[in-house]
């Protein structure tokens, strides 16, 4: 996936976003809709979210220094969190109470209900602008033989992309029901309906913040790599010329675009100190090439069938032995 794909996703639907909350803030006090005060709100939320977002991008792009050697790539999963909570407060929370205002007859009145609708229409053409865009994204991430559109949004551990694809997916959910809440209470006279559609907005928002929420906190404490991926590297390593199996097999995610590897590998007892050596440089380099996202290899070669270590030469020669880029196995 790509930052700079991702970063202008974010870009489009923030602008999107940032006009559309002052036109459905004004048309919400005009017509005296709390379901369009409901989306004034969704929009604040994800125009703040698009801010954090791309701070998320900014911030996580730092080289790696003494104190963080792996890098930076973490924070988009903490700033993602960020992100998924103001949509829960600020999207949700004020939704939800719109809504209960207008069912309990405490909601506000208005007359320019022409001016509702004409918003909706405006909103619709840029949040599907934005949408189209997010869904572009997915659709170019999947080209070849890899994961369908769905599978890849739900697999991806790019949150900030998804964060902006679930936004403008709810977005256009919720325009929806504002829509048809403002129709009913005009049709009806009734507030109730208007107050319904704004509480369905509200946990529109809520079911999203959570969704996001719990994908940012999984990668934040550290998510292996993608069950594919796994096979992937579990192959290459078992298919380099010397060894013999692979006892044990941890991955982690540093970030969207970064994986560490870390493997006990069983070498075959026939080759050399020098050959090992030379295996474990072209493990390394054969699996940064097949998956660019692996940054970091480790490997422990041990003993096959047994709990002590391999021999002492294969140790000494593959952790003095730096691997490219200033990584050493472990």
């Amino acid at each position: 996936m790509s930052r700079a794909e991702t970063k202008k996703t974010v870009l489009v639907a923030g602008a999107a976003n940032l006009i559309l909350a002052f036109t459905k803030l004004a048309a919400g006090v005009l017509a005296g809709s709390s379901a369009m005060m409901a989306e004034a709100a969704h929009s604040v939320a994800d125009t703040l979210n698009q801010g954090f977002l791309l701070a998320s991008l900014r911030r996580s792009a730092r080289p790696p220094d003494k104190h963080h050697p792996f890098g930076y790539g973490n924070e988009r999963y903490f700033w993602s969190l960020l992100a998924a909570f103001g949509i829960f407060v600020a999207g949700g929370g004020y939704s939800i109470f719109e809504g209960v205002l207008a069912i309990t007859g405490h909601g506000g009145a208005g007359t320019q209900v022409w001016l509702a609708y004409a918003v909706l229409a405006l909103a619709a053409l840029l949040e599907g602008a934005s949408w189209v865009r997010a869904y572009t994204q997915a659709r170019r991430e999947t080209r070849g033989d890899g994961p369908g559109v769905v599978e890849h949004v739900r697999r991806t551990p790019d949150v900030t992309f998804k964060a902006a694809l679930f936004e403008d997916s709810a977005a256009m959910v919720g325009l929806a029901f504002a829509a048809a809440g403002l129709t009913l209470r005009e049709l009806t006279g009734s507030a109730v309906w208007d107050g319904v559609a704004s509480i369905l907005i509200g946990l529109l928002l809520v079911v999203v913040a959570v969704a996001l929420g719990r994908d940012s906190m999984g990668l934040l404490i550290g998510r292996a790599a993608d069950p594919a991926a796994q096979r992937a590297i579990r192959a290459e390593i078992e298919g380099a010329p010397g060894v013999t199996g692979v006892e044990e097999l941890l991955t982690m995610h540093f970030g969207p675009d970064d994986i560490l590897v870390a493997a006990k590998v069983h070498f075959s007892d026939d080759i050399s100190a020098d050959e090992a050596e030379d295996v474990a440089g072209a493990i390394d380099a054969s699996l940064r090439e097949r998956l660019p996202i692996v940054r970091h290899v480790f490997l422990d070669p041990t003993q096959e069938g047994g709990t002590d270590p391999a021999p002492a030469r294969y140790r000494r020669r593959l952790l003095a032995r730096p691997r490219p880029g200033g990584r050493t196995p472990a």
